[in-house]
């Protein structure tokens, strides 16, 4: 039973994470601005280092019936280059890339859920360890991203006069 549950949570959190990263890579095509097409392709990146590992874990899993031990490390500077304010100025608050940060919060949220619930349910203490830690990575994500979404709101704001004062 533990086997089929990590095998399937494993299964669902791979295709999770290459959703992610078709996703971002798609947004990363179609957007007209260098700088946020870099922005949606370092996060692209991100998606697949997590399939990266989960793939691994998954293999290791299958052929021990338990998790290693994988040292796994965020990549600094993101969270900088994302909120910055000549970013923001090309992205406007009701374009494409506005709607696909809005959508990719949404996602961000639904990993956390599925990484969070993992981690409190699982008993190896390998399998804890690493969803934990994807948990916080995507907490990470989540963070920047909506950062970003509040800013383009006021930004809209502003720019339409919505302010009380």
């Amino acid at each position: 039973m533990e086997n089929t549950r990590s095998n399937e949570i494993l299964k669902t959190a791979i295709l999770m994470e290459k959703r992610g990263k078709a996703f971002y890579e798609t947004v990363a095509a179609q957007t007209n601005s260098a700088d946020v097409k870099k922005i949606f392709s370092m996060m692209a990146e991100e998606e697949q280092l997590h399939v990266e590992f989960l793939s691994k874990q998954f293999a290791s899993y299958n052929k021990n019936q338990k998790f290693d031990k994988i040292e796994l490390k965020a990549d600094a500077g993101v969270a900088e280059q994302i909120l910055s304010e000549d970013i923001r100025k090309q992205i406007s608050a009701a374009s494409f890339e506005a709607a696909a940060i809005s959508a990719a919060i949404d996602m961000e949220t639904k990993a956390i859920e599925v990484y969070s619930k993992q981690a409190a349910e699982a008993t190896d203490p390998n399998e804890k360890e690493l969803f934990a830690w994807l948990a916080d990575w995507e907490k990470g994500h989540h963070k920047i991203l909506h950062e970003l979404n509040e800013k383009l709101k006021e930004d809209i704001w502003y720019d339409n006069q919505f302010w009380p004062f």
